[in-house]
């Protein structure tokens, strides 16, 4: 792997400083926020490697248990902010479902695929679980906007199915299932067009670091997998947790769930 320099860095950040030229040139009005944004970035990245180049060191289990679990918190925060704020308790099924759906997958395939030793190198279960709950955040935020609006818009069709008899979970089966539609709809089309239209990230960071294209392949293939099982236990779990909320104990539709 060819290691970058010190000089090479600032070319790189000359990057950024050509976009904001660009930018004040057109006069759109992205100066500032570009700027702001290559700072934070340089900071931010510096600091995790820093932080993490630590934790890989010390292999200490509860100093990994104490990043992966900040990292889940911090998923499910972002999450919940763009999801209905209005709904009690949302937040806790956000963190749910995130917590749930990286613990299934990464340990799946941290203990059956590639069968770490000790099971909780650092080295690959930190990335993995990053990456995953990358996805899952992104899954979460779209599935539980469209439920949420879906479930407050129609509220006469629902109240309809209820009154012939239908179960809540039969009375909104249909927005439930459109909404999940739409928070895989991402994963699905990336696993469609990926290495025909798209190199992915990962894959790409392991041919630039030396390791065998096709070793790289079957990584990524393995992150796909990993990608969609999780962004659809993820969604499975939010979905009918924000359903849980919009009825009472007595099958009656809440007319404004609030905190």
């Amino acid at each position: 792997m060819v290691e970058p320099s010190l000089i090479g860095m600032l070319m790189a950040v000359g990057l950024m400083v050509i976009a904001i030229a660009l930018s004040s040139w057109q006069g759109l009005g992205l100066s500032k926020m570009l700027a702001i944004a290559t700072v934070r970035t340089i900071v931010q990245l510096l600091g995790v490697g820093i932080f993490l180049a630590f934790v890989f060191a010390t292999r200490q289990p509860v100093a990994i248990l104490a990043v992966l679990i900040g990292m889940v918190s911090i998923a499910a925060t972002v999450a919940r902010s763009r999801i209905d704020q209005q709904l009690p308790r949302l937040l806790l099924w956000v963190w749910l479902a995130t917590f749930v759906s990286a613990l299934i997958t990464v340990t799946y395939v941290c203990l059956l695929v590639i069968r770490l030793d000790p099971w909780y190198d650092p080295r690959y279960l930190i990335p993995l679980s990053a990456i995953v709950l990358s996805s899952v955040m992104t899954a979460v935020s779209i599935t539980g906007e469209r439920l949420v609006t879906a479930l407050r818009n129609n509220r006469l069709d629902i109240e309809t199915h209820l009154s012939l008899g239908a179960t809540p979970k039969q009375a909104v089966q249909t927005y439930r299932q459109a909404a999940i539609k739409a928070g895989l709809i991402p994963t699905i089309n990336g696993m469609m067009v990926v290495g025909l239209v798209t190199l992915p990230g990962t894959m790409t960071g392991q041919i630039l670091a030396g390791t065998d294209p096709l070793t790289a392949a079957i990584y990524q293939i393995l992150i796909m997998f990993m990608l969609t099982l999780a962004t659809l236990i993820a969604v499975l779990v939010v979905t009918h947790g924000i359903v849980q909320q919009f009825f009472t104990d007595a099958m009656q539709l809440i007319e404004h769930p609030t905190s």
